[in-house]
């Protein structure tokens, strides 16, 4: 189960106690208390509820980046830049093909 120490220092960041987070997510502070020590998963609704408390990406909360915006094309390996400009340089019948390739690929 994964360990979401980022609420925790975006919590503290903001002074704010588990009961104050609890209650803004409708939860008890013990079951909000599991959710920054790892012991129970953080519904997507409750995450995308704290990303816009604190204003900050799912992907940072997730501990995906450590830029609060979220993902960043920087935070990619030259290969991974290189695959998004081919695809943005495709048409949207290209896409099409190449998405319907992949689904057969995936398949086999």
């Amino acid at each position: 189960m994964a360990k979401y120490n980022r609420i925790k220092d975006l919590r503290e960041d903001a002074d704010k106690t588990q009961q104050e987070l609890a209650d803004y997510l409708g939860t008890s502070s013990q079951h909000y208390g599991k959710y920054e020590l790892g012991n129970a998963e953080i519904p997507f609704e409750r995450a995308i509820m704290l990303a816009k408390y604190y204003n900050v990406s799912l992907d940072y909360i997730a501990g995906l980046t450590n830029n609060k915006r979220g993902l960043v094309s920087s935070d990619l390996s030259d290969s991974e830049q290189e695959l998004l400009r081919f695809a943005a340089s495709l048409s949207k019948e290209e896409r099409k093909r190449i998405s319907e390739l992949a689904e057969i690929i995936e398949r086999i």
